[in-house]
């Protein structure tokens, strides 16, 4: 089978890429052609578009972008056309991937999606619209199966593909050691954008001086060299690890989060969690006009209710991150946090997403 893939973000390149694997492993003459990144690449076939030249966040830096955003809608919709794909499978990033889908739809493609858009976050009769561009979808979190039934659209919930990734991550034995941490450690999770870092690092680096006695530790992004994290540095109690985030999550008794899939990892690792968000004013005025759900971190979401303290906008500063962090290191407060992850953990089922989700496609394929 020839297989086109469309991921537009470091996530989706990873999912992309544990697909991609699974795909070989249920087809031998797999062939693939795809938007992506560097892991998916490592899988083999031909990368037409790296994701570095396509993700812009918030809706002001995507309105700065159109011209690149329909310049890449063009060449992809000609690449599938030139490839004649059995199968177009989109990964996650709707704003684009919907776009893609429609097209491929009429022209006589049929269309997987995995990792569902999330609709249910605003604008939900958008699901109309998959109904009608996408044949089959593959959800990743637990609720969306009955969103989207009351939709009339029955879709399938194939686990979460982080549960793939942690079950799969063995822990290095000396990573206290050769980062030099002695003392309990509060990790500081800043996403991988320049925009998060900027907006969030200083807030999250503004509490050290209040917790002398732990050693905080920045998830650094692989994309970025030390001296740029240095410049956000003023205390001596802060380390750097690149690449190194769940050898993190497993030894931290805390951490500090930027909204985003992160979240949810950090849950899975059942480290107590303060999530934390800045947008620019424009974006975050519009997306509180438009978006029509009760919390951003995926924790909450999928449990429906505050597990975690969400602290967005004004509210992300120095002494509220400071109280809600004292809360979650010790007590009762801490121990509600870990017994509610253990629901989560539950809730979200066990490993095995990207092989699930192959099968199903190659069903579906094979009829």
């Amino acid at each position: 089978m020839r297989y086109y893939l469309v991921a537009g973000e470091a996530s989706g390149d990873l999912h992309g890429a544990n697909l991609m694997k699974a795909l070989k492993a249920e087809d031998a003459n797999a062939e693939f052609r795809y938007y992506g990144g560097n892991k998916m690449h490592a899988e083999g076939g031909v990368l037409d578009k790296h994701y570095s030249e396509m993700a812009f966040m918030g809706f002001t830096e995507v309105v700065l972008n159109l011209r690149t955003i329909f310049k890449n809608l063009k060449a992809c919709k000609a690449a599938i056309l030139a490839y004649k794909p059995d199968v177009l499978i989109l990964i996650d990033f709707p704003g684009f991937n919907l776009k893609i889908a429609e097209f491929a739809k009429a022209n006589g493609i049929k269309v997987c999606y995995y990792i569902s858009p999330k609709v249910w976050a605003w604008n939900q009769k958008r699901v109309l619209k998959i109904k009608r561009i996408v044949d089959k979808l593959f959800c990743i979190l637990p609720f969306e199966v009955d969103f989207y039934k009351e939709w009339g659209m029955d879709v399938d919930y194939v686990g979460n593909p982080l549960l793939d990734e942690i079950a799969q991550f063995t822990p290095d034995a000396e990573f206290r050691k050769k980062y030099h941490l002695e003392r309990d450690i509060i990790a500081l999770l800043p996403g991988s954008r320049k925009q998060e870092i900027e907006r969030l690092l200083p807030d999250m680096l503004s509490v050290t001086q209040s917790f002398p006695d732990y050693d905080f530790v920045v998830a650094a992004a692989p994309s970025f060299d030390e001296a740029y994290y240095r410049q956000f540095i003023k205390t001596d109690n802060v380390k750097l690890v690149f690449a190194q985030t769940y050898n993190l999550l497993h030894v931290a008794k805390a951490a500090i989060v930027a909204s985003g899939t992160a979240t949810l990892e950090t849950a899975l690792f059942h480290v107590p969690q303060v999530v934390v968000y800045r947008g620019g004013a424009i974006s975050v005025a519009i997306a509180r006009a438009l978006v029509k759900i009760r919390f951003i971190s995926l924790v909450n979401l999928i449990m429906d209710r505050a597990v975690v303290t969400e602290l967005i906008q004004n509210d992300c500063n120095t002494g509220k991150i400071t109280s809600t962090l004292s809360g979650i290191l010790t007590g009762t407060e801490r121990e509600q946090m870990l017994n509610d992850y253990e629901e989560l953990s539950a809730k979200m089922g066990t490993a095995g997403a990207s092989a699930r989700t192959a099968k199903l496609i190659l069903a579906y394929l094979k009829g």
